[in-house]
């Protein structure tokens, strides 16, 4: 989602293993927690003596984002004020799985809880970046190890919703993508559209679409794959040694063509396709699917910033329902 930005971390190392579970801070009164539980946090279960320095790096429209200096390395700190520890627990858990496939670098999360005073933060590892995104023929091959490697025996979604932007992204356990991608996508934004701004034009056209995309579908085996889920330019970074590093999901399991569904601000390359492919080979009608998971995030981004969005949105629709002849 364009409008959130993320600066760089520190390494504690490549792929150290994740512990069995993620810390959670359990739901309590503010009268109970502590207060300041991510200093708690980082000289306790942290392993630091003591915190060298706090800098603000960056960040958005969203969360604020830090970097706690200590002893013992540094910690990457996002704190909202405003908004409960749901959306920071799904970013863990996505963080979490890329972590876990062993394949393309993500930081890897610590701790999740709430803020005495409302709102609440996310610990994770800090990865130091370098001067540039890194080469993309070798992303391209580290996300489609990611896609192989993350397989879900539950279907499309994940296990928990999570958020596209601030947007919240509903991810029920689905059996057929295209019932899953209709219902969860397409139609949760375009719902969207309708109450936000009263446009049954587009909310009407999207819904004929809906109906009918299996034409698009036929002879490809689609199978549910560990998605980023939000992958434009401003989520992807290489660290010092030049390996490509990815951050701030919004993760489920879906179609792996979804994930290039923000490439209109990605900039991915020839190279990058052509490593991606050598891993996960092209499956027929790529490029007729291309603007349908464009679609996705063009609603979001109508949604979240407004009308400059509406026309890319509604001219994919058209296209499609021209194509489609419905």
């Amino acid at each position: 989602m364009m409008a959130t930005t993320h600066v760089g971390f520190l390494s504690f190392g490549s792929f150290l293993p994740l512990p069995s579970r993620i810390s959670f801070s359990k739901r309590r009164t503010f009268a109970t927690l502590s207060d300041d539980p991510i200093r708690e946090w980082i000289l306790s279960e942290g392993k630091a003596t003591h915190i060298t320095k706090i800098c603000p790096v960056g960040g958005g429209c969203i969360n604020l984002a830090s970097r706690y200096g200590t002893d013992a390395g540094s910690f990457f700190v996002k704190t909202n004020r405003s908004i409960g520890p749901s959306m920071f627990e799904g970013e863990a858990l996505g963080l979490g799985a890329m972590y876990e496939t062993r394949t393309i670098r993500a930081p890897r999360p610590f701790k999740v809880g709430a803020l005495p005073t409302g709102g609440s933060y996310i610990i994770m590892e800090f990865i130091e970046f370098g001067s540039s995104r890194g080469n993309q023929s070798v992303f391209g091959k580290k996300l489609a190890e990611m896609h192989k490697a993350g397989k879900s025996s539950k279907g499309f979604g994940f296990d928990v919703d999570n958020t596209i932007g601030s947007t919240p992204q509903i991810n029920k356990w689905t059996s057929n993508w295209i019932e899953f991608y209709a219902e969860h996508r397409l139609g949760y934004q375009l719902k969207l559209a309708l109450d936000q701004y009263g446009d049954s034009t587009i909310y009407q056209r999207g819904h004929r679409l809906m109906k009918n995309l299996a034409p698009l579908f036929e002879g490809v085996n689609v199978e549910p794959c560990l998605l980023h889920g939000d992958l434009w330019s401003g989520n992807i970074s290489s660290d010092k040694n030049g390996e490509p590093v990815i951050l701030d999901p919004a993760c489920y399991y879906g179609h792996n063509e979804a994930e290039f569904g923000m490439s209109w601000c990605a900039g991915f390359g020839g190279s990058f396709y052509n490593s991606y492919f050598e891993v996960m080979p092209k499956q027929p009608g790529f490029e007729k699917r291309r603007d349908l998971y464009m679609l996705y995030h063009y609603l979001n981004h109508y949604n979240l910033f407004g009308s400059g969005y509406r026309s890319s949105a509604l001219s994919i629709i058209d296209d499609y329902l021209r194509m489609l002849k419905v």
